[in-house]
Parts: structure tokens; C-alpha cells; sequence
């Protein structure tokens, strides 16, 4: 449990969407939600940058195995 300071206007938009009982699952599901689409983000971001560097030794694999491939 803690307890998390919210500017008026959120709190005012929070209770449009969720009732006062609902206020905690709301913030919950909310910053899983952010935590997990920034993750993915991330992973992506991270996964590009891998494909980059090793782009130049991918191609000289393919083009071996295309090699095998072709009984050459």
C-alpha cells in the first residue's frame, strides 16, 4: 500500500472513468499497461540495434547457407 499524490484535474478524470472504489485498479491496470508497452519499446529498440550490428555477418551466413542450398 502507499500513497500517491495526484494533481485535481487527474483525480477529477479518474472519477469519470472509475468510481472511488475503483480508483485503485484503475492505476494499477494503467501502469502495468505503461510499464509493459515501454518494455516492448524497449525490447524492439534493442532488437533493432542487434540487427544492425550483426547485419553484415547475417548476410555472409546466408548467402553460405543459399550456397549449400544451391549444391554449389
Amino acid at each position: 500500500r502507499i500513497n500517491v499524490t495526484l494533481p485535481v484535474p487527474t483525480v477529477r478524470l479518474l472519477d469519470r472513468v472509475a468510481g472511488k472504489g475503483e480508483r485503485s485498479r484503475l492505476i494499477d491496470y494503467a501502469v502495468r499497461s505503461i510499464i509493459d508497452r515501454q518494455g516492448r519499446r524497449n525490447l524492439r529498440k534493442l532488437l533493432r540495434e542487434g540487427a544492425i550490428q550483426r547485419d553484415q555477418r547475417d548476410r555472409v551466413l546466408a548467402e553460405e547457407w543459399f550456397r549449400l542450398d544451391d549444391g554449389v
